[in-house]
């Protein structure tokens, strides 16, 4: 038995002990050490079966630790490792990283470099990986040079993350966010410009002003929609949230008529070459201390509460799990 929070769409969620047994084929077993509050874990706390695929379900889509055990056929990482997982399942379709064991699919771990301490790879966590996965896929595109580069949701882990990668790259970065006492935490991350979300979540027209060479955005909706409108011919966008809608109300006019690019980021499924690219990029781009400004820890009980806080979006930056808390 191992401590964990169990979450069931019958029962309200809670720490408790969770049998997790031991690893099958192509499988690891993980001490965890740490892991983090992302969007998709508030969604499980929640029941929603788009993120729970089963119930009862252990959150977490993110975990940093120590290989404890492997199951057969394991190669690529051996006893005794400190690795990180994102997505690839973990508190989705298997109990996850919110437990002082887990259960982790192998080929998907990272190794940990030993200038990488489990609090920054926790405080990255699935969020700051999907933003550099969203930097990596922006920067085949677009060019500092090109013109300024708008983030939505600015004040969350993907979009604080964005901003410090993007900055740090030399492009001039616009926040797009809806909580202006963040303003001037999102300019000493690397932000020039703070706009206010309101300004593009209600939809336009389908083709605006053009403004931004390129955009992260884990809004979807409306804004993601505004935000194609006024992209300049040939930028391009990348989407990896949903955090206002999953409809998409858009026309095939910027793309026909621009040649903008909609670029999809999928952090559950990366390849683990990708995985491992982004990782070392993590580790040579993002600023230790620009991270910690925007990290808190909590323990296991207390990111029940703050799961809930993610969704309805009153979370700035990013929160740390410490499991053996």
């Amino acid at each position: 038995m191992t401590r964990a929070v169990l979450a069931s769409r019958s029962a309200t969620p809670a720490v408790t002990d969770v049998e997790i047994g031991d690893p099958g084929p192509g499988e690891a077993l993980l001490d965890v050490t740490l892991s983090s509050v992302n969007y998709k874990d508030g969604l499980a706390l929640a029941g929603n079966p788009g993120v729970a695929r089963v119930d009862p379900l252990v959150p977490g889509i993110d975990a940093v630790g120590t290989v404890a055990a492997v199951g057969s056929g394991v190669t690529d990482v051996a006893v005794g490792d400190r690795v990180v997982l994102n997505g690839a399942g973990l508190g989705e379709t298997r109990h996850g990283g919110w437990a002082e064991r887990a259960l982790a699919p192998a080929e998907s771990l990272v190794r940990l470099p030993d200038d990488m301490p489990d609090e920054r790879a926790a405080a990255i966590g699935t969020a700051g990986f999907t933003a550099m996965l969203s930097v990596l896929a922006l920067e085949h595109v677009v060019v500092p040079e090109d013109g300024p580069i708008l983030v939505t949701g600015a004040s969350g882990g993907v979009g604080t993350v964005a901003i410090a990668l993007l900055a740090a790259r030399g492009y001039t970065v616009t926040a797009s966010t809806g909580r202006p006492e963040n303003d001037a935490s999102l300019r000493a991350l690397g932000a020039t410009e703070v706009i206010d979300r309101a300004a593009i979540a209600e939809l336009g027209k389908p083709m605006q002003r053009a403004i931004w060479a390129g955009a992260v955005d884990s809004v979807g909706g409306a804004t993601l929609a505004n935000v194609l409108a006024s992209t300049k011919w040939g930028g391009a966008v990348t989407a990896c949230g949903l955090a206002q809608d999953s409809a998409l109300p858009t026309t095939v006019l910027p793309f026909i008529l621009r040649g903008v690019s909609l670029l999809g980021v999928n952090s559950v499924d990366a390849p683990l070459p990708l995985r491992k690219r982004a990782w070392d990029r993590l580790v040579s781009d993002l600023d230790p201390a620009l991270l910690a400004g925007v990290t808190r820890t909590v323990d296991l009980a207390a990111a029940i509460e703050v799961g809930a806080e993610v969704v309805a979006g009153r979370v700035h930056g990013r929160t740390v799990v410490d499991v053996r808390a």
